[in-house]
């Protein structure tokens, strides 16, 4: 039996889409209560690297009927934003603005999206 595709006409209709956003959101409203020193450092990189994620998704797809290319290489920014916020998330628990279960949760998360983003730039090819 072939499986059923789905059309996917915008970018927030991919997967990869959804749970990036979902994570973003979440680290936007927890690192709302980083310390106030933080707010224009630490959880701003946080923010703009977890948002970067979404937007250079939409970005790519948007370019994507003109050049898989194109689309290939926002989605590897993508993949470097992923990686970015990873390293922000640890320095937020190294420096105890979140919990060893919000640092678990979230790496789990950003390591599910990376390999999501990996999966899609190879279905370009």
């Amino acid at each position: 039996m072939e499986s059923q595709r789905r059309y996917v006409g915008r970018a927030r209709d991919l997967e990869v889409y959804k749970r990036a956003c979902v994570v973003s959101l979440e680290i936007n409203k927890a690192t709302l209560a980083f310390p106030k020193i933080e707010q224009y450092a630490l959880a701003d990189q946080l923010r703009r690297s977890s948002k970067a994620i979404c937007a250079n998704l939409a970005e790519g797809f948007a370019k994507q009927p003109h050049s898989k290319a194109e689309f290939a290489r926002f989605i590897s920014m993508a993949m470097g934003s992923c990686s970015e916020v990873e390293t922000w998330i640890s320095y937020a628990f190294d420096l105890e603005y979140i919990s060893k279960a919000q640092l678990d949760e979230w790496l789990r998360s950003y390591n599910q999206i990376y390999g999501m983003l990996v999966n899609l730039r190879g279905s370009l090819k």
